[in-house]
């Protein structure tokens, strides 16, 4: 038995060379499968429910696998639609899809996995204690379900109940990257072990190899072990390079966790078949008691303004740590005088981020201690309304370029900005609130599928 997998790239929209595509189709896979979200770039995403990639670099990338499915007559399975997995992303993408299929005169069944979680049954979770924390998790209340916006991570169940429904094309809400890969191979009996590794391996497309690149991966799957190879002729995988990957967004290099249990690649044995594939033995699949729902929050904080300078000068640098808790005092006081008390300082958060000192790594910067000579500022205001923010930045850019220097006598100019004017808005801004996982009742629970025919 083989199972061929096309992984064409690590997300929608981030684009692929099509000659490798080609290449991949000619291998004739069982199944295309290709992510189209990420947390890594923030809760914005999820907290407003915009994509990132945009809509013209999305449509070109699905067109071409939309027209590579209609060659093949595989299924193709997208997860995490609009980056974050929010209804409205699988709507977009959805649309997208239909505006295609009337252009290029494709016709296929649609399904479209829905992940938004509603707040009720979030709150009979939580009360029936069916909300477990993850290690480091917040403290949440019931507010923290019911106020912002919250997706569940969907394993392969409802990806595998869409295509036995008939789905041709399955546009998923959030979804673990990996079980857009695994559910196919699942379903066609290969081993536990070796299918979680391979989805592991091609999730982020040719991110593992090198160069690593937004191209493709090719997974031939059979009974004791699977073979990865780029599509790209010169693009090249190592066994170094493979194995690397499976520490990508994990704590944990040999553990990878998943809805209903744990991969464990603790005895993968990596070999190098020639210059450009690995092949991969040995991990094992360990089901777990109870199945989890990874589920990711996001709410609003407030409205931002920033503004962003530089410092040169090693006194104003060293005399940092004292200047700026004396700012933030003399901004309160600037606040309560401004607003005539009708803003509360406890409700403006301003901050000084300084890159070349702390902004990074913090207090776990070896080298914190190092008196560095130049100076990056990120100055963030941040305020219930953006009217607020930008009012109070003002009077921040502008006395944050004139601290109070004690070697220097009279005026000097302490922060420098590069823009005029200094002030740039950014409207809302939003906070990751969970690191939680529901206990549902079954695999389907929290998700909702709805079918659809898509003719030309």
């Amino acid at each position: 038995m083989e199972i061929r997998i096309l992984a064409p790239t690590g997300a929608l929209g981030a684009g692929f060379r099509p000659e490798s595509l080609e290449r991949g189709v000619a291998l004739l896979p069982h199944v295309i499968a290709c992510d189209a979200g990420s947390t890594d770039s923030g809760p914005y995403y999820l907290g407003t429910g915009e994509p990132k990639l945009s809509r013209e670099a999305v449509t070109r990338d699905l067109r071409l696998l939309l027209k590579a499915r209609d060659t093949l007559g595989v299924p193709l399975i997208i997860g995490s639609c609009g980056t974050s997995g929010r209804d409205a992303g699988v709507d977009l993408v959805a649309g997208i899809a239909r505006e295609i299929a009337a252009q290029e005169g494709l016709s296929f069944q649609l399904a479209l996995i829905y992940a938004d979680q509603d707040p009720a049954y979030l709150t009979r979770c939580y009360e029936q204690g069916r909300i477990r924390p993850l290690e480091p998790a917040p403290a949440i209340d019931r507010s923290t379900l019911t106020d912002g916006h919250v997706v569940g991570m969907m394993g392969v169940e409802p990806i595998q109940a869409a295509l036995r429904e008939g789905a041709d094309v399955v546009l998923a809400g959030r979804a673990s990257d990996t079980a857009l890969f695994a559910a196919v191979p699942q379903v066609m009996g290969a081993d536990p072990g070796l299918i979680w590794h391979a989805a592991k391996t091609v999730e982020c497309g040719a991110a593992c190899a090198i160069p690593p690149s937004a191209d493709g991966l090719f997974v031939h799957l059979r009974a004791d072990h699977f073979d990865v190879e780029p599509l790209d002729p010169d693009s090249r995988l190592t066994p170094h390079s493979v194995a690397a990957h499976t520490l990508y967004e994990n704590a944990n290099p040999y553990l990878v966790t998943e809805p209903s249990g744990v991969l464990d690649t603790t005895d993968a044995v990596y070999t190098a078949l020639d210059a450009r594939r690995v092949r991969v033995t040995g991990a094992v699949y360990r089901p777990s008691d109870t199945y989890t729902v990874k589920l990711e929050g996001s709410s609003l904080v407030g409205y931002q303004t920033i503004a962003v300078g530089g410092i040169r000068d090693r006194v104003v640098i060293e005399q940092l740590p004292t200047l700026l808790p004396m700012a933030q005092a003399y901004f309160r006081a600037k606040i309560h005088d401004v607003f005539q008390g009708r803003v509360d300082p406890d409700d403006v958060d301003i901050d000084y981020r300084l890159y070349g000192q702390d902004a990074v790594l913090g207090a776990r910067d070896p080298d914190r201690d190092r008196t560095p000579h130049e100076l990056g500022v990120l100055i963030t205001v941040t305020a219930p309304t953006q009217a607020i923010a930008h009012a109070v930045a003002t009077f921040v850019a502008h006395a944050s370029s004139h601290l109070p220097i004690p070697q220097y006598e009279g005026l000097a100019s302490t922060v420098a900005f590069p823009f005029s004017p200094p002030e740039t808005d950014r409207g809302p801004v939003y906070r990751f609130t969970l690191n939680h996982v529901a206990v549902p009742g079954t695999p389907h629970e929290m998700f909702r599928t709805v079918h659809e025919e898509v003719t030309s």
